[in-house]
């Protein structure tokens, strides 16, 4: 079954505008599944236009990794926060939802890739981080790569004008 947008003066329908939000935002928060109990997890990000995924590192064990080993499909929202529109009862957002895979990294330059692209995202000064980084450093570290089969957003009509 396939679901649209009610309101379609909120819609995003610029795909550069919907990679321009996952760009932006620091974190994420996918969904998942196992056996029918949901679980939702939020995830600091790096998006990788040219690939279109999204790159995230955890911990080697838990309940989010039990979830995606049994189910890799994931859900997901990346959202910018515009403030509360004073008397008018409204919440001015911008949000990006969409799908895809998950994929564990196991390649040692694919894991610098990845991390790259989140240090270049989430700091301020990214160089000094990157320059310190090698494949020993991350020899250790679970990286994940959402790759993003599906994309739709939303937001304040008073962008749209």
């Amino acid at each position: 079954m396939t679901y649209h947008l009610r309101r379609k003066d909120k819609e995003i329908t610029d795909a550069k505008e919907l990679k321009r939000i996952l760009k932006t935002t620091k974190y994420i928060t996918i969904a998942l599944s196992n056996n029918n109990e949901p679980y939702l997890v939020t995830l600091s990000h790096g998006y990788d236009e040219k690939s279109n995924c999204i790159f995230f590192h955890c911990a080697t064990e838990g309940k989010k990794l039990d979830y995606l080993k049994s189910n890799n499909k994931v859900w997901g929202q990346a959202l910018l926060d515009h403030g509360y529109d004073e008397g008018q009862c409204n919440h001015l957002y911008s949000s990006v939802h969409f799908s895809g895979r998950v994929a564990f990294i196991e390649k040692p330059e694919e894991k610098i890739k990845a991390m790259h692209c989140m240090m270049r995202q989430l700091e301020k000064n990214p160089e000094p981080m990157i320059a310190k980084l090698n494949a020993e450093k991350l020899k250790g570290a679970l990286m994940g790569r959402i790759d993003i089969d599906y994309m739709s957003g939303k937001q304040p009509e008073e962008t749209n004008k």
